[in-house]
């Protein structure tokens, strides 16, 4: 059964989950949101810098890293801000990158110019949610 795991940030009016656990898969889906709830609209480095480091928030909240996530899907409001997002996903992803898509679509808050959903490889050995027991190789919830 999914489970939702808790990343730390606010609830929003959308009926959905931030973070969700099923079959050793985690399941994410990440916009622009400050601490506060709000949308950042402001320029679309800043917009995908925010926005990553949200997915890198839930991930760490499940016990994995970026380097656990096994593919990437990039939604975006103008396909020209293309190579901007890639020099900031540079920023977070390093090779071996995750398997990836990017498309253009219309997104539903104004202003918000990107959305990434994300879907993590929790690890064999490691549950997710587990934390590094000081045991090499070893982890516990």
């Amino acid at each position: 059964m999914p489970e939702s795991i808790d990343v730390g940030l606010p609830a929003l009016k959308q009926p959905f989950s931030w973070l969700v656990r099923a079959n050793g898969l985690l399941f994410t889906t990440h916009g622009p949101v400050r601490p506060d709830g709000s949308i950042d609209t402001g320029p679309i480095e800043r917009q995908t810098r925010l926005t990553l480091a949200n997915l890198q928030r839930a991930v760490e909240a499940a016990g994995c890293t970026l380097a656990d996530v096994a593919q990437v899907l990039v939604y975006m409001t103008d396909v020209a801000d293309s190579p901007a997002i890639d020099a900031v996903y540079r920023e977070f992803f390093k090779p071996p990158y995750p398997n990836r898509s990017s498309c253009g679509v219309a997104l539903v808050v104004p202003g918000m110019k990107i959305e990434i959903v994300a879907y993590v490889a929790v690890p064999l050995g490691r549950a997710a949610g587990a934390v590094e027991s000081g045991i090499p190789g070893r982890w516990q919830a």
